[in-house]
This record gives structure tokens, sequence and C-alpha cells, in this order.
């Protein structure tokens, strides 16, 4: 099957006199990202300068290199692609972020639009999108495939005819940490020493997340996280 044009008009040539767009790179496989910083640094343009295994460690290579842009995978351990968006674009001055996954999922594509990042990309077609995606992000231009671009549409609609609101919107970013380490299966107190607080903060975490969100119990609240982009299935 012939893949889509992608939205985004970015062309493949660059001024000589630009300086190189500064990137880092965070994937948690380490061939996924020698494959791309291959496709990155073959482009006069671009320049991988930092790279990194998860979102925490992602987070923390942006704060020491200040990057242009961040291309950052989804599901990562510690923090996932998700959250470490969110933290990075709250720094003053924050890179662009471009989301590089391998799912062609509705509920990522909108997490990811939501946590800020400014372009959604499969790694399917990386050797294909990436590049014109950098290069459309450095121009404040969205870039989407032409299947995200329905999505948005069709779902938009969906909510607008039923007057539904996103329950993502109800839970705090501490609640989000609590959730997903939940999913992943850590204990209480694990939890409380991987996020520095009280066992009893914790249970009060977990507490207010079922009652947010109508849940039961641990499962439900993995199967949640799954759905909410949080942890892959």
């Amino acid at each position: 099957m012939t893949e889509p044009t992608p939205t985004s008009t970015a062309t493949p040539t660059t001024t000589s006199t630009s300086t190189p767009i500064r990137i880092l790179l965070a994937d948690d496989h380490a061939l996924v990202r020698r494959g791309v910083r291959l496709i990155l640094d073959r482009e006069p343009d671009l320049e991988v300068v930092a790279e990194a295994g998860d979102g925490a460690e992602a987070i923390e290579a942006a704060r020491r290199s200040g990057p242009d842009l961040a291309v950052l995978d989804i599901a990562m351990p510690r923090l996932t692609g998700l959250q470490a968006a969110r933290e990075l674009a709250a720094l003053e001055p924050g890179p662009r972020i471009l989301m590089l996954t391998m799912h062609d999922n509705e509920q990522y594509l909108f997490q990811a639009l939501k946590a800020g990042a400014c372009g959604y990309v499969l790694k399917s077609v990386a050797d294909r999108d990436l590049v014109a995606a950098c290069r459309a992000a450095m121009r404040d231009e969205p870039f989407l495939y032409p299947g995200a671009v329905t999505a948005l549409i069709r779902t938009y609609l969906d909510r607008v005819r039923h007057g539904e609101q996103n329950p993502e919107h109800l839970l705090t970013p501490r609640e989000e940490e609590v959730l997903k380490l939940v999913a992943e299966g850590h204990s209480s107190k694990e939890i409380g020493e991987i996020l520095f607080i009280s066992v009893k903060t914790v249970h009060r975490h977990r507490a207010n997340l079922l009652h947010k969100l109508g849940l039961r119990d641990r499962l439900e609240l993995t199967r949640y996280a799954i759905r909410a982009g949080l942890i892959e299935p």
C-alpha cells in the first residue's frame, strides 16, 4: 500500500547560512536511537546534540544542552514521552517537541498534542517524514500524517455531538504520575520512594484516582493508563 503524503509543506532544501537545528533524541531502545540519529545527522541543517533513554533523562539532558527541538518516543520507562513533553513545554525557553512513535493510535495522538507536541511522526515512515517534521516544527508549523488529521476531525465532531468532556482533564500531574506507577505494578512503598512522598500520600492519590475516574481497583486503573497512553499494553 502506498503511504499517503504528509500534510506538512516542508521542503528538503535549506539555506546554507542557517545554524543547524540542535536536537535532543529520546528513546529507550539504543538501536532505534542509532537509526534515527543516522537519519537526522546526514542533514546539514540538523544536529543531534543529546540522547536520552527515558523521559526523566530527556528532561535532564534538555536542561543541560538547551536543544531547539526534542524528539521523544511516547512509551518510555520512569517518565513517558508524554510526561516529559509536559515538563519540557514548561521550560523557559523550552524546545519544540515532536513525538516519534510506532503507535498509529488516536488516544496517543490526542495526548501528545495536549502535552505540547507540535508534531506526531510514525516510526514506520521516519525515514520519509521525520526530517520534514523537524523543519516544520522550527517554523512553528504542525506536522501530522493524513490519518491523524482524519482522527482529530472525527473525534472532535463525536465529542461535540455527544457533549463529552475528556476525563484526563480531571487529573493533576502528580495523580497521573501515581497512576502510571500503579499501572506498572509498583507497590505503594516503591511509588513513595520514586516520587519522594509518603506511603500515606500515595494511598490518598490512589483513592482520588479511583474516585475521579469512577474505577474500582488496580486492574481498572491499569486499563485506563493504557488507554490514556501512559503505558504500553
